[in-house]
């Protein structure tokens, strides 16, 4: 039997009540901390934990971050892990140094949001019973391995390192011999994995099989290059063929046609842990938390969430538009979730949610790359980057996304547009992101 104790993330003050001004407690001159526990630490809510303990001094409030994984996972190079590539150790103590974040590892097994309880096993199978005064719930997405028969049994994911790992062992025994391999989905999380795979392993034939045309919701001069990019590498690409079932040699459609493979990736289709729902707190038909502008909890107000979990609106006239499940979204999610949690413990008002979509980040192999510079609201303007330039570029994204977790104060400003004329189609649109303090 595990062992239970009772955990409180700050244990050196009384808890606080929310909203008071340092010094305004039960009496003069007395120090009071308020807890705050953050669940999960992917981009979205390690963005939230550094932030928070760069705007709150410890005397304010006290920040603990559980998560089942010690290091941080890149998901965003899952796909570069598939095909052996070696990707930067991160651990998360590392990246916390030095902000006075509280490090749990373990899996949260149950919320409890009326009394504000958060029930963890921990590394060694002992349970833990954590309090707080606000909660943030960043617990992220996984692939639905679930929505079509023989997923879970017979194909891999690039979703989680476990995936991503088994697939590279497959991938290369494959490649060595010529063998076949479909990946079911094109999305980016396809379209990166299809390509990423079929640059490392030439030998490989590779199979993109989905519903719709890969990139359909690109410009057409970008869904002109990812064709110019699947002919390159040979991927033999079927769109309008959705798949109906997994088995280990083949894929069904829905025409049934049999698709003949040697291993299957499947990159459609994400899911949210069902714990939001099961613990009473306001979530829509997916399971995702409905918050307000501030990423707050819609019924109950001490708690925020973030990222893949939450399920957010933009600001203005993007407010009918829901934010897509993607690192670019998430992280400032956290910022807003951060920023306004420390408004309300200081007694002061938190600022408008700021957001806009600035572009679409694609990886095409080592070597290639597309950048789909997007309008505000997420549609396509005609211009694009791409090649080695657009690889570099999505690579600097990619690290500065670490980097802007790591040192919360400062951050990507949506890049300035600068018209160009009509004959400049497939040109650079933008200038590159600017560092900025907020």
């Amino acid at each position: 039997m595990p062992s239970r104790r009772a955990v409180s993330p700050s244990t050196a003050h009384p808890p606080r009540r929310p909203g008071l001004p340092k010094g305004k407690g039960k009496g003069k001159g007395t120090s009071v901390t308020h807890r705050i526990l953050v669940l999960g630490a992917g981009y979205a809510g390690l963005t939230t934990t550094a932030r928070l303990a760069r705007r709150l001094h410890p005397h304010d409030a006290r920040v603990t971050l559980v998560n089942a994984n010690p290091h941080f996972v890149e998901r965003v190079r899952l796909h570069q892990l598939a095909t052996g590539q070696r990707l930067a150790d991160l651990p998360l103590r590392k990246l916390l140094d030095g902000t006075g974040v509280q490090l749990i590892v373990g899996r949260v097994a149950s919320v409890d949001p009326e009394r504000r309880h958060v029930r963890v096993t921990g590394e060694s199978r002992d349970e833990l019973s954590l309090e707080y005064d606000t909660l943030v719930y960043a617990l992220g997405s996984m692939a639905d391995l679930d929505v079509v028969p023989g997923v879970a049994e017979h194909a891999f994911s690039v979703s989680d390192t476990e995936g991503a790992a088994a697939l590279h062992h497959r991938a290369a025994d494959l490649g060595a011999a010529g063998g076949v391999l479909g990946v079911v989905g094109a999305g980016l999380t396809g379209i990166e994995a299809a390509t990423e795979l079929a640059e490392t392993y030439p030998r490989l034939r590779v199979r993109l099989l989905s519903t719709d045309a890969p990139g359909d919701g690109l410009s057409l001069a970008a869904q002109r290059h990812l064709r110019r990019v699947f002919r390159r590498l040979d991927i033999d690409v079927r769109a309008d063929s959705p798949v109906t079932e997994v088995q280990q040699d083949r894929l069904m459609t829905t025409r049934g046609d049999a698709v003949p493979l040697d291993a299957t990736v499947w990159t459609t289709g994400f899911r949210v842990p069902a714990l939001a729902r099961e613990s009473g707190l306001a979530v829509d038909h997916d399971g995702r938390i409905l918050v307000d502008q501030t990423m707050r909890s819609h019924s109950h107000p001490n708690v925020y969430a973030v990222g893949d979990a939450a399920l957010a609106r933009g600001p203005g006239r993007l407010a009918s538009q829901q934010l897509r499940m993607a690192c670019g979204t998430g992280v400032p999610m956290g910022w807003q979730a951060a920023d306004a949690i420390a408004a309300r413990i200081t007694g002061r008002d938190p600022h408008p949610f700021r957001f806009r979509y600035a572009a679409q980040n694609i990886s095409l192999g080592r070597r290639d790359g597309l950048i789909q510079f997007v309008r505000p609201d997420d549609s396509p303007h005609r211009a694009i980057l791409t090649g080695r330039t657009a690889a570099r570029w999505k690579e600097a994204v990619v690290r500065g996304s670490v980097r802007v977790m790591r040192y919360p104060g400062l951050y990507l400003a949506p890049p300035r547009r600068r018209e160009l004329p009509d004959h400049a189609q497939g040109r650079e649109q933008e200038a590159g992101p600017v560092l900025r303090r907020p």
